[in-house]
């Protein structure tokens, strides 16, 4: 006599078997591969990837800043140059761009 649990284990490998043969199955497969095609053709990019190049242009936007205070002062003929906030936030009312939240521009990539 067959053990219950061997039954039951019997019973959902038929059961998946049955589905993996299904036409649903291959029409699934298509579309993922579909999807996943036109996706790569899309050039789209990760959340992460965008998270970084933020991170990366408040970093160099800091950096600009800092160095045309520094240039400002060793010339004396400018006036001191806006924050790097206050250019991050020229630049997204100028693009309609806002930065990340989350984003740190202290990390080091």
């Amino acid at each position: 006599m067959i053990n219950r649990n061997d039954w039951v284990e019997d019973f959902q490998k038929n059961i998946s078997d049955l589905i993996s043969r299904s036409p649903a199955a291959d029409i699934e497969r298509n579309m993922k591969a579909f999807m996943a095609q036109t996706f790569s053709r899309m050039d789209l990019v990760t959340r992460e990837e965008l998270d970084i190049q933020s991170q990366l242009l408040e970093r160099a936007l800091q950096r600009i800043s800092a160095l045309e205070s520094r240039l400002d002062q060793l010339e004396g003929k400018r006036s001191p140059t806006p924050s790097a906030q206050e250019a991050q936030a020229d630049i997204a009312a100028e693009t309609g761009v806002t930065p990340s939240a989350g984003a740190n521009p202290a990390t080091s990539l």
